[in-house]
């Protein structure tokens, strides 16, 4: 969904509180709005057999023109039902209260519910919903730019969040490539040119992950996919049961008409004439059109 077709109760909050209030008002009246701890909170819809299970920030979701989770975005538009885990920080959703949470759910059978169940997130939230999916065997995973871990024993080479390695990434729900290992099928979306994200996909080697590679992508590969409308349309597909690597690959050809992308490859190709006469040819017509 584009911001041209917003959903009906996008707002504009003014900050995080304001904004909490609104999720609470939201949640309370469709299924229910939960704190888990000081610093997250889950969110529940409940439309239908199809459940959409996303990660993510506040902080994202206040950059939107909508200001609504992406995932809610997704799941009112098909009229599907939406869980969704909020935090508010990097706290990577490393925290015992959001581990209950998921506990509490195993425990009542909540995903025994549905007839087909997706977890997605990007960053951050991809890597929770790739740690959180194993309480729902045989799920769907969309994960953006995922990490394994952020345990600074397995992934010391990484120089990101140097703060968050502080976190508790040892215990429960803990690594996230054994986690997947129950999922019905999981996309790890990255750009193989970009170091860290492609060694953490690279431990995900279970034969149930599917490698989409978005090469020049880089570091904001999931802002640039969120712009181009990909991952709404990718999760649709998910939803509906058909997500594969060429619906991908369809999807990805946005690129293509996509202005940040385009002027990111003159930058990678700048000593390459060859390879910048067409991406300049792409740029004009964006220009002219």
């Amino acid at each position: 969904m584009t911001d041209d077709t917003l959903p009906r109760d996008a707002f504009a909050a003014t900050d995080k509180a304001a904004w909490l209030a609104a999720m609470e008002s939201i949640g309370e009246s469709e299924g229910y709005f939960q704190p888990l701890g000081a610093r997250h909170w889950a969110m529940f819809a409940d439309d239908s057999t199809t459940l959409l299970v996303s990660f993510e920030s506040i902080e994202a979701c206040l950059a939107r023109a909508d200001q609504m989770p992406m995932g809610r975005i997704v799941a009112e538009s098909k009229g599907w039902s939406h869980l969704c885990l909020i935090t508010d920080g990097p706290t990577w959703f490393r925290d015992p209260a959001v581990y209950s949470f998921f506990d509490r759910l195993v425990e009542d059978a909540f995903f025994e519910d549905f007839d087909r169940v997706v977890f997605h997130g990007s960053g951050m939230g991809a890597y929770a919903a790739c740690a959180f999916s194993v309480t729902a065997p045989e799920a769907t995973v969309i994960a953006v730019q995922a990490r394994a871990t952020l345990d600074p024993a397995r992934t010391g080479w990484d120089p990101r969040d140097r703060k968050q390695r502080r976190l508790d990434f040892t215990s429960r729900y803990g690594f996230a490539p054994d986690m997947v290992e129950g999922a019905g099928g999981v996309f790890l979306i990255y750009d193989p040119l970009f170091a860290p994200d492609a060694a953490h996909a690279a431990l995900f080697d279970r034969a149930n992950v599917t490698h989409l590679k978005c090469r020049g992508g880089g570091g904001e590969l999931g802002t640039m996919l969120e712009h181009m409308a990909i991952v709404p349309r990718l999760l649709e597909n998910a939803g509906e049961g058909r997500i594969s690597a060429a619906i991908f690959a369809r999807l990805w050809r946005r690129r293509h008409q996509h202005e940040p992308y385009l002027r990111r490859l003159l930058t990678l190709n700048r000593d390459k004439p060859r390879r910048t006469k067409p991406v300049l040819d792409a740029l004009r017509v964006i220009r002219d059109s």
